[in-house]
């Protein structure tokens, strides 16, 4: 059952510490799970690891984190090659994918190169929610904020482009990533966005920004756009708090 909408849900979470595992589902991704309308059955998340070079690990960790939460899971790997022949149908039999952290210009280099790009929007126009933390909510947009090539944090400009939009992650947990951010949104390298704190979340119905997120308490969401006086203007948006 898709959602009703193209639907988005770019974060800096959707995980959680846990007793038992190295890392469990969070709220945002359950929310996501919501948002994606399944009920009656286990909701069907695939993950994509592909900003870490999926890794064994990580992918192990999903899987405990997916049936712990009672989740279909499913994911799609592309290191060292391919493990589902055809990426579209896969992605549109999903109820949410999942898209975790890491390099987003890696990732954005090998969903190109695999035609993961394409996918992704055919799977979004369908009504697939597609959330992600970190390179997993930069890649949605025009551009943003990575490490991608090294600690001196560089702007990416070659984002999905399904939101019109840039996108700040980490915006309160490492000291780069605000001010660097409203640099490029002040000189024009990219457009007005979107912030995150960590432990926030964006929620977009089609290409509008309809509602921000918090999963732990003061976490914060932020539009930045260019002054008229070319700097940088931060607006603090309402958050609602998931539990």
């Amino acid at each position: 059952m898709p959602a009703d909408a193209p639907t988005i849900l770019a974060t800096s979470g959707g995980w959680a510490p846990d007793d038992r595992l190295r890392w469990g589902v969070g709220p945002m991704t359950d929310h996501a799970v919501e948002l994606s309308g399944a009920t009656g059955r286990a909701p069907r998340v695939c993950f994509l690891g592909t900003a870490c070079g999926d890794d064994a690990g990580l992918l192990r960790d999903f899987y405990n984190a997916a049936q712990q939460r009672g989740f279909h899971p499913s994911h799609v790997q592309l290191f060292t090659m391919p493990n589902v022949e055809d990426v579209t149908a896969h992605l549109l039999e999903q109820d949410v994918v999942w898209v975790w952290g890491g390099s987003v210009a890696g990732l954005l280099a090998m969903w190109r190169l695999h035609g993961v790009d394409t996918a992704m929007r055919t799977a979004w126009e369908a009504g697939v929610v597609l959330t992600g933390v970190s390179a997993g909510s930069i890649c949605w947009h025009v551009g943003g904020t990575t490490d991608s090539f090294g600690p001196q944090l560089r702007p990416i400009t070659d984002g999905l482009g399904l939101l019109p939009f840039s996108n700040g992650v980490h915006y309160d947990s490492e000291e780069q990533r605000r001010p660097l951010f409203q640099s490029l949104v002040a000189d024009g390298t990219l457009p007005a966005g979107y912030a995150t704190d960590d432990g926030a979340g964006l929620l977009y119905r089609g290409t509008e920004m309809v509602e921000a997120y918090a999963e732990i308490d003061g976490a914060g969401a932020y539009f930045v756009e260019s002054g008229p006086d070319g700097s940088a203007v931060e607006t603090q948006l309402d958050v609602t708090r998931l539990r």
